[in-house]
């Protein structure tokens, strides 16, 4: 009886090599007929899968000549084609590719399998594909970790570029890669990590930056965080959702400009505010770059120290009449109504009026004690650039 088994089988498999080419062509046949996803594929990936679909009917066959031995998985099948393949085709796709080759293979069993051994060959099948599915998931995993771990490096590279103010034409394309949409403004937020950032956490902390905005990249670089957001809804509000993504310390977000291409803008303000933020200890948490104006000429930045002048003095000076005077009456006196006025000869009513004509040609409020002192860091400016 077990000798009549070994023939069987020995029958079955010389039927299975001289159908193996037959098995190939239905399968590929019926994949053009039931899997709309495979006619949509370019004629390249088509080939290639066509390969796959080989391999995978030669594994078998080899296979059942000895089924005391584990099936080959699914990394030899792909090894025929291209790692690429497995961005063209969905872990779905390719189960309901090893679906279709069972039932290609059942569909012949009658004319492949020894009489009386179709049974046996449906068995073999059935067990093969439910090993060969295992590992393609496992194969789509390894193919999914290092698709992770080349998007990150590529988005810390992003990052840094953007940081640098390095767009040109091969990090559009990069950004691209990425998944940026390119529309809307763009802002850049900084702050520090409240402790290393294993791959796990990073791979959250981005899945998180992503579901905040339409865009979003992520740049770890040490213990300081850059999250650089896109997309057409309010970006701030965005930013300051992931705030509990930071750790203790300043978190400082910069200003919106028009496109990634200007980011490193955003990116500078927000990384001087960063250094600066220390001189502010009651700031508030996240701050605005712009916020920061005093403190971040404090620390040597240049576009903060053009911004106050001309925001604030250089309107103020434009502006003409006695506003200046008065608000360096008002700023150099305690900021004592009574006091300016008293310097002035005039009303402390008519000071209060030119201090509400100050706040609206500036939009600094003086009468506010923190916008006070921004008004008094661009007088002084405005003084040492030779203003009057």
């Amino acid at each position: 009886m077990a000798r009549q088994a070994i023939r069987d089988q020995a029958h079955t498999l010389r039927r299975l090599h001289d159908g193996s080419g037959l098995l190939a062509a239905a399968a590929l046949r019926k994949l053009d007929e039931n899997l709309p996803w495979y006619r949509a594929l370019p004629a390249e990936d088509r080939s290639w899968l066509g390969l796959v679909v080989q391999a995978g009917i030669s594994n078998f066959i080899t296979w059942f000549s000895d089924p005391a031995t584990p099936p080959h998985g699914a990394g030899e099948i792909f090894a025929a084609a291209p790692p690429e393949l497995t961005r063209s085709i969905s872990l779905q796709h390719t189960l309901q590719l090893v679906r279709l080759i069972v039932e290609v293979v059942e569909d012949h069993s009658e004319r492949l399998a020894a009489p009386g051994g179709e049974r046996d060959l449906r068995e073999a099948v059935l067990r093969y594909s439910r090993e060969v599915a295992f590992s393609a998931a496992e194969v789509y995993a390894r193919a999914a970790e290092v698709r992770g771990a080349w998007d990150a490096r590529l988005e810390a590279l992003v990052v840094d570029a953007l940081v640098r103010g390095d767009a040109d034409d091969a990090l559009r394309s990069r950004v691209a890669a990425l998944g940026w949409s390119g529309h809307g403004k763009a802002l850049v937020m900084v702050g520090t990590t409240s402790h290393p950032l294993d791959d796990v956490r990073a791979a959250e902390l981005r899945r998180a930056t992503r579901r905040a905005a339409d865009d979003a990249l992520v740049g770890i670089q040490g213990d300081r965080l850059v999250v650089v957001l896109g997309g057409e809804g309010d970006l701030r509000a965005a930013a300051a959702s992931l705030l509990a993504r930071f750790g203790p310390g300043p978190v400082v977000i910069g200003p919106s400009v028009p496109s990634l291409a200007e980011a490193a803008r955003s990116a500078s303000a927000a990384l001087a505010g960063l250094a600066a933020a220390r001189a502010w200890p009651t700031a508030p948490r996240p701050v605005l770059a712009d916020e920061l104006l005093p403190e971040r000429v404090l620390v040597g930045d240049t576009v903060a120290r053009r911004t106050l002048v001309e925001q604030a003095y250089a309107p103020l000076l434009a502006a003409g009449g006695s506003l200046l005077e008065t608000l360096a009456a008002h700023v150099e006196h305690g900021r004592s109504l009574e006091a300016a006025a008293r310097v002035l000869y005039v009303h402390p009513n008519t000071v209060r009026y030119r201090l509400r004509k100050v706040a609206e040609v500036t939009g600094w409020d003086p009468l506010d004690a923190r916008e006070a002192y921004v008004l008094q860091t661009a007088l002084a400016l405005g003084r040492l650039d030779g203003g009057t």
